[in-house]
C-alpha cells in the first residue's frame, strides 16, 4: 500500500508502470537501455474517495488525460529506480492537492488610499499625454 494520506492510501497494483527509453543525449548508452519510467494511473478505477476522483478530473493538468488517466513520465535520472521514486512522488503529491480545498473569497472594497493612489496615478498620466498634444495655433 502506498500511504497518500493517513487517511488515505492506494494498491501498488493499481499503477502500471513502463520502462522506457529516455529522450535526449547521452551517447551510445542511450539506445541500448530503458532508464525512464512511465507511471499510468486510472482515476475512475482507483479506491480514492469520490471527492478526490472528481477533484483530480476537473484539475487542468497535462498529465491528466482526458479519459481520465494519470500519466507520468519521469527520465531525470540515469536511474531506472530513481525515476520511479520520482514519479511515486509526483503522483503522491499530485493526489494531495486535490484534497486541498481553496479558501473562499470574500469580496472587499479598495481602501480609501488606493483609490486615491490610482486617481493620482490617472491624472499624472493624463497630464503626460496632455503634454504631447499639438495645442492649435503653436506651431
Amino acid at each position: 500500500m502506498i500511504q497518500i494520506t493517513s487517511t488515505i492510501a492506494i494498491d501498488e497494483a493499481e499503477i502500471d508502470w513502463q520502462a522506457i527509453r529516455a529522450s535526449g543525449p547521452g551517447g551510445q548508452h542511450v539506445n541500448k537501455t530503458s532508464t525512464a519510467m512511465q507511471l499510468m494511473f486510472d482515476i475512475q478505477q482507483s479506491s480514492l474517495p469520490a471527492h478526490y476522483k472528481t477533484a483530480l478530473l476537473q484539475k487542468s493538468d497535462h498529465r491528466i488525460t482526458a479519459s481520465g488517466k494519470i500519466i507520468i513520465k519521469c527520465q531525470q535520472s540515469r536511474s531506472q529506480e530513481m525515476n520511479r521514486e520520482t514519479a511515486l512522488l509526483q503522483l503522491i503529491e499530485l493526489i494531495k492537492s486535490a484534497g486541498i480545498v481553496p479558501k473562499k473569497r470574500h469580496a472587499t472594497k479598495p481602501t480609501y488610499g488606493s483609490q486615491q493612489r490610482r486617481l493620482d496615478s490617472k491624472k499624472q498620466r493624463s497630464g503626460t499625454k496632455s503634454l504631447r498634444q499639438q495645442k492649435p495655433g503653436q506651431d
